[in-house]
């Protein structure tokens, strides 16, 4: 319970580092505030209606001011109104989390599906052709860039073929399908490689020879002793790749037109719309922060050895 509760500790400290400096930036980036929201309209500006609108925004407050009356709105739920959307910052990040919560999801399904097999395909017929083969195709898939990747599969499946959406403005299980697809070849270069590698390990284990010299079958070792013992080095990388993809992968969205987070936040960046930037980063730290403490948890819950030494 002590490490555990360090480690909230230390995730609170780092969400106020990450806060306090995000709104630094958004504070001394060119632009005034309430002369975007203004111009958003169609009246005309005026020395006092800048002035009338930055007192209502509290812009005319000192800045540690500005800063805590956000933090604590934060808390609330409440992270101000998005100049471009007039909405509140809450619910435009709402509208794009579910897209890409839906992306995330099917990304990992897919990730699984193709590099679990690969990787112990490669290291059962490890120096074998189909080793060399895996590990050609992983060399080539890690070396192409994700939204080159997303536009050819566009192409082909989208504009050639007609078998899926070329652009998706709104969530459906169709649209997510080639998105999903170019994230997962991608990632999948990058596990196929570390269950490679986790499973050769496990492999050259002395329980492994053991269990060989008992005449157990070549597939009941693998499966019921050596798979079981390769997933926990593998809960790490998933762990990040799920913060990844919760975080918004702005450029595949962008490519595909994906209605998901990252594709809010490029356009909030481009309209300087400062209090969805500012929601945005806020979302991404909490979003890793809490898969890493589920990674911790996970650790401690399927290593035994772990919870011997938290018992003691």
């Amino acid at each position: 319970m002590k490490r555990f509760g360090n480690r909230l500790l230390q995730m609170l400290v780092t969400l106020i580092g990450v806060s306090f400096l995000t709104f630094c930036l958004t504070y001394i980036a060119p632009g005034d505030p309430a002369m975007m929201v203004l111009e958003a309209g169609d009246t005309i500006v005026s020395e006092e209606m800048i002035e009338k609108t930055r007192h209502e925004m509290g812009l005319d407050k000192p800045f540690l001011v500005q800063y805590v009356n956000w933090v604590g709105g934060a808390i609330h739920g409440d992270m101000g109104i998005s100049y471009s959307a007039k909405k509140p910052v809450t619910e435009k990040l709402a509208e794009g989390f579910a897209g890409t919560l839906l992306l995330a999801g099917v990304t990992i399904a897919f990730v699984l599906l193709i590099s679990l097999p690969l990787g112990i395909w490669s290291a059962v017929r490890q120096n074998e052709w189909p080793d060399y083969l895996v590990r050609f195709c992983s060399f080539i898939g890690v070396s192409m860039p994700n939204f080159w990747l997303g536009l050819i599969l566009l192409y082909v499946f989208g504009l050639k073929l007609g078998l899926f959406p070329i652009a998706s403005s709104t969530v459906t299980a169709k649209g997510v399908v080639l998105p999903a697809l170019t994230l997962a070849i991608y990632q999948s270069t990058k596990y196929v490689r570390q269950v490679r590698t986790v499973v050769l390990d496990e492999l050259h284990q002395d329980y492994v020879v053991g269990a060989r010299a008992r005449g157990l079958s070549e597939q009941a070792i693998l499966w019921k002793h050596v798979l079981p013992n390769a997933v926990l080095p593998l809960i790490t990388l998933l762990g990040m790749s799920i913060g990844w993809l919760l975080g918004g992968v702005a450029v595949i969205e962008i490519v595909f037109s994906w209605p998901g987070i990252g594709n809010t936040a490029v356009r909030a960046i481009m309209m300087r719309d400062y209090p969805l930037i500012e929601g945005f980063v806020l979302w991404i730290a909490i979003v890793y922060m809490f898969i890493n403490f589920l990674v911790d948890l996970s650790y401690a819950y399927l290593d035994p050895k772990l919870r011997k030494g938290e018992a003691g």
